[in-house]
């Protein structure tokens, strides 16, 4: 009988192949889907987030922006180059440029009379009295505020006032404040022919002619229109021109007046004799509209409420709140999607309060 040996390998041995059960897919597939559903909610919720936080600087952009125009404005209120109108004047007993009325900010400039430009000048803060055409669909509610001063910016020697703007110049020759009738400024669009030195009352040598410094003055509007949208009015070619528009999501503004009525020795202010022209110093904050003159005069510090809102609604978010701005009745509720923050300031006017400051 033939033998057969073993070959060098074993025999294959057949092995069954495995998978995954259907029990065993399932739990895989529902542990995907919740790490899934985890992250959907994370990224929608760091979105959501992120679009909030988007929201809220830009409302806190557009509020501080509101604020800082105006506060730099009413910094320069009042400023007339080196002009001091005399009822500011404690030396001057008997003042001929108090204000006796509130100047209407957007009369053209061919009607304004010498007493007109008193009160412009005696007057840079003020709501609008009279009627101004350049508002049109203020926000109900909200108030308006102009402010007047004269370019900070050192002109050039010998410039004049550009066609179409409206200049104040103030002279510093003697014989030309004491004139008959006195020549103390000019405001308006021609005659600037004022003079630093070179008229009658000239140092002794003197005898070059200088013309004073010629400015162009600035009356800026402000006021909230009702879409929400702070503008801006400037007085340009004799008028004031149509308003622009500057800053949007702005539900309200604001003003309060600071009112220097008392004197540090106590006494009311009056313009008659130099005792008593007040301090620079606020005594009450005052809101007015229409305000009178006797308040405008005397206004030597504006606080400023501002009211800025998100410029999309935040779903799911009802603003039910009340918002106080200042001493009048509170504004809300809107009841919409809207989230809103109040911005305040309180501005000192340099000029007409630091003219008041008795040492």
């Amino acid at each position: 009988m033939k033998r057969v040996g073993l070959g060098r390998f074993s025999p294959a041995v057949s092995v069954k192949p495995h998978g995954l059960s259907l029990i065993e897919l399932m739990v895989a597939l529902a542990i995907g889907l919740v790490i899934i559903g985890v992250l959907l909610t994370l990224f929608i919720n760091i979105t959501r987030n992120n679009n909030e936080m988007a929201k809220m600087n830009r409302q806190i952009e557009n509020g501080r922006f509101a604020i800082q125009l105006l506060q730099d404005d009413l910094w320069h209120a009042g400023f007339w180059g080196d002009y001091i109108p005399q009822f500011e004047d404690r030396s001057i007993a008997a003042p001929g440029d108090t204000p006796n009325a509130v100047p209407d900010p957007c009369l053209p400039v061919a009607s304004w009379t010498t007493a007109h430009r008193d009160n412009l000048i005696g007057i840079p803060v003020q709501d609008a009295a009279g009627t101004c055409g350049v508002v049109s669909d203020q926000m109900p509610n909200t108030d308006l505020i102009v402010v007047r001063f004269a370019e900070t910016i050192a002109p050039n020697p010998g410039a004049s006032c550009a066609a179409g703007e409206v200049c104040f110049q103030a002279s510093e020759c003697a014989a030309e404040i004491n004139a008959t009738p006195p020549r103390r400024y000019v405001l308006g669009t021609t005659g600037f022919d004022l003079e630093v030195k070179g008229c009658s009352d000239a140092a002794p040598g003197v005898t070059t002619v200088q013309t004073a410094p010629v400015r162009r003055m600035i009356s800026n509007l402000y006021y909230v229109r009702k879409d929400g949208v702070l503008m801006r009015s400037e007085y340009r070619n004799g008028a004031h021109q149509p308003a622009q528009p500057l800053i949007e999501g702005i539900d309200a503004l604001r003003v309060e007046y600071g009112i220097d009525s008392i004197g540090r020795t106590g006494t009311p202010v009056s313009y008659t004799g130099t005792v008593s022209r007040g301090d620079g110093v606020a005594d009450q904050y005052v809101t007015c509209s229409p305000c009178t003159f006797d308040q405008l005069t005397n206004v030597v510090a504006v606080r400023v409420h501002v009211l800025a809102r998100n410029l999309e609604a935040t779903q799911g978010y009802i603003d039910n709140k009340t918002y106080n701005l200042g001493n009048t009745a509170p504004i809300g509720p809107f009841n919409d999607g809207f989230k809103r923050h109040v911005f305040t300031t309180t501005v000192r006017l340099v000029n007409p309060a630091g003219r008041r400051d008795a040492p």
